[in-house]
Formats: structure tokens, sequence, C-alpha cells
């Protein structure tokens, strides 16, 4: 399917790092994060937003997450909605069949939709228009990296999920999402290297292809030391695409200089001091298979970057269009997901 159907499919469907720091999630395994608040009233809630399709239903609990997550754990709860949002994309702009679509969602109602993180919000009348201040908060981050740009990451997911579901836009809402961003801070926020240069984020082929074989690389340079910096090279850039792609270039390019620096800090590699993992076996399962997803086993879901990784990566590579270079990268996704 091009890209023009297949986007315009996803509108009619729905509408990090070895350890970073503490608090954070490399590679899927959790560190410090929290699990979700499970009150007894949950399931209650979840059932309260089971009326709407499957497809909007996942957006809507990833927006509900986004929104109220700086009440919470910002960082890890945020995570799991930017999941919500990105695996409801992923399915849509890549016709999942129905099977795999059934296991993902049986997946977060066996974790996290029957979660306070994903109750109703109260019924206000819709604001659209205001999620123009969900774009001002990130350029307000001016250049600086922040946690491996997860403002950025959580920003896009929610302005695309606001726009394609205008109904959940609602001023407590948008607020919630705005205070979420501004809560995240400086990591590693060093001065770019002057090599790095990636194309202008408008150009979509040409910086789809630049993410991914940056991407490429640090699968490489991180072997045995946990893929975190790979997984978010591919979300964190892939953002910035896909903001630019909506129209948003000016937002896209506010966060810039900070892309610049999380990629010269991905190429720098493990130091003495880095942590090593185990890394992931090969195999030729991926995620948009049903015994991918099957094998996962109903709580392995970490804080979501099962989800966020192969979307981005999908995306990109969508984007990318290059098949020599969508070839390497599957002689070696297994690393990733």
């Amino acid at each position: 399917m091009d890209n023009i159907h297949r986007r315009e499919f996803t509108k009619q469907t729905s509408a990090i790092v070895g350890a970073l720091f503490s608090g954070s999630l490399l590679d899927g395994e959790m560190l410090h994060a929290q699990e979700p608040t499970r009150p007894e009233n949950a399931g209650a809630a979840s059932n309260n937003q089971s009326n709407t399709k499957p497809d909007e239903r996942l957006m809507r609990l990833g927006l509900n997450a986004l929104a109220r997550c700086h009440e919470m754990d910002y960082f890890a709860d945020g995570h799991r909605g930017a999941s919500l949002i990105a695996a409801h994309l992923m399915c849509a702009d890549n016709e999942f069949d129905d099977p795999t679509r059934t296991r993902i969602v049986e997946l977060f109602d066996l974790n996290w939709a029957p979660t306070a993180l994903c109750k109703p919000f109260p019924d206000e009348k819709p604001d659209p228009d205001g999620i123009t201040k969900i774009g001002e908060a990130l350029a307000d981050g001016g250049e600086v990296l922040r946690q491996v740009g997860h403002n950025a990451i959580f920003a896009m997911l929610a302005i695309k999920g606001f726009r394609m579901l205008p109904s959940a836009a609602t001023p407590q809402r948008i607020d919630g999402v705005c205070k979420m961003i501004r809560k995240f801070t400086p990591w590693r926020d060093v001065t770019p290297d002057a090599d790095v240069d990636p194309p202008p984020f408008s150009d979509s082929a040409a910086a789809s292809k630049y993410v991914l074989q940056e991407a490429s690389d640090a699968v490489d340079r991180w072997v045995g030391y946990g893929q975190g910096y790979t997984g978010h090279m591919l979300t964190f850039g892939q953002a910035l695409v896909e903001l630019a792609a909506m129209g948003d270039v000016e937002w896209a390019d506010s966060c810039r200089t900070a892309f610049r620096k999380y990629v010269t800090v991905t190429r720098q590699g493990p130091d003495d001091e880095a942590k090593r993992y185990a890394d992931h076996k090969p195999t030729n399962l991926r995620p948009d298979q049903y015994e991918y997803w099957k094998k996962r086993g109903d709580r392995t879901l970490g804080i979501g970057h099962v989800f966020k990784y192969p979307y981005s990566y999908y995306d990109l590579l969508e984007r990318a269009n290059d098949p020599a270079l969508e070839r390497e990268w599957d002689a070696k996704a297994y690393h990733v997901f």
C-alpha cells in the first residue's frame, strides 16, 4: 500500500540505554519505574470506555494516560500512555491482521487499560485549537536534550492522537499533557559534534534514511550493552520526522539541536562503566506477526518500548523507501525487538 493510502487508512480507522538514570528503562527492562495503581474500581473505569470501537479506545486510553501521568510517574506512566497510541498507529498504518490486532488489545486489557492511569476524564467541551499549546510547550524546552528526547516523542504522539480523535482534545487533557512535557529534565546535554547534521525533517525520505542508518550503526555499537540507545534513536528521530510531516515543521526544528546532541552521545558508544545486558536471541519473528506477541507472554510489556520501537521502525522504513536499508535492518532487527 502506498504512503498516501496508508495514511488515509489510519485516519479512517481511528480516526534507556544501559541505565540512563534512576527511574528509566532501557531495552524494555524495568529498572525503578513503578507499576501503575490498580484501584478496586479500575475495571469499571475501563468498562465505561469500552463502548467505542477498539482502535479508538486504545487512542483514548493513551491520551488519558498522557494527560494524567504528570500526577503519577510522568516518565514511566507517560511511556505507557504513549505506547497505547503508538500501538494503534502501528496496527492501522501497517494493516496488521485481526488476530495480531486482537492480541495487542488483549495485552493492554491485561495490563494497563483497567488501571487508574487510563480512567476517563470528566466530560468537557473539546478545544482542538488548544492542541497548539502542546507544541508550544515542546518548543519552550529549547535546544536542551531532555531525558533522551521523550518530551518530543510524547508530544508528537499526543498531538497526533488529539488530531485524530478531536473529541478527546479537552482543556483538562491538553493541560495535563503540557504539564507532563514540562517535567522532562536535561540529560547528557553535550555540545553536538559539527559533523552531526541531519537532513531537514521536512524532507521525510532523507531524514528517515538518516535516522534508520544512525540506528542501524547503533545496533552494532551497542551489542552486549542493551539497545536502548538504538530504540530511542528510532523513536526520537521518527517523532521529529512525523511532526514535520504533519505540518508542524517549526516544532520539529525546535528540537533539532537536541536531536544532534543525542546522535553525538549515541555515537560515543559504551564507556568503561557501561552496564552489560544479554542480547536478544536471533529470531525471524517480528511485531507485525501474531506469533511474536503470543510468545511474549501476558506480562512482558516493560513500560511500552515493545510498542513504540516497532511503530517508529515501520514508519521510518515506509518513509525512507530504501530496499537496501530495509534488508540491512531486517537482518538485525531482533536486537531491538
